[in-house]
């Protein structure tokens, strides 16, 4: 228990890790509520303060950016995946 990290420094240590990420091609699981998860495979384009920004493939060539909040990723509301390995980035799984 005394080597467990507050929740806010584990944002910050989030969006530090992103931030090293910038760039890459990531796969993206989000739970949108109500039995819905939707997954994409983009470029993590941009690392702000509050939120990063995935820009993902659409339909016909086009491009479209999703934002997503840290915190998402600390609850595990929203999960990143390596695409060339399959493994999960950033796993804060609660651990009891």
């Amino acid at each position: 228990m005394e080597n467990e990290v507050p929740p806010v420094n584990r944002v910050d240590q989030i969006r530090v890790e992103l931030t090293s990420l910038a760039g890459e091609r990531i796969r993206v699981r989000a739970n949108m509520g109500r039995s819905r998860i939707v997954e994409r495979v983009g470029t993590l384009s941009q690392v702000h303060p509050a939120l990063f920004v995935v820009e993902v493939e659409e339909r016909r060539g086009r491009r479209a950016r999703q934002s997503y909040q840290y915190v998402d990723v600390l609850t595990g509301t929203v999960e990143l995946y390596d695409i060339d390995t399959g493994e999960r980035i950033l796993d804060f799984s609660v651990e009891e």
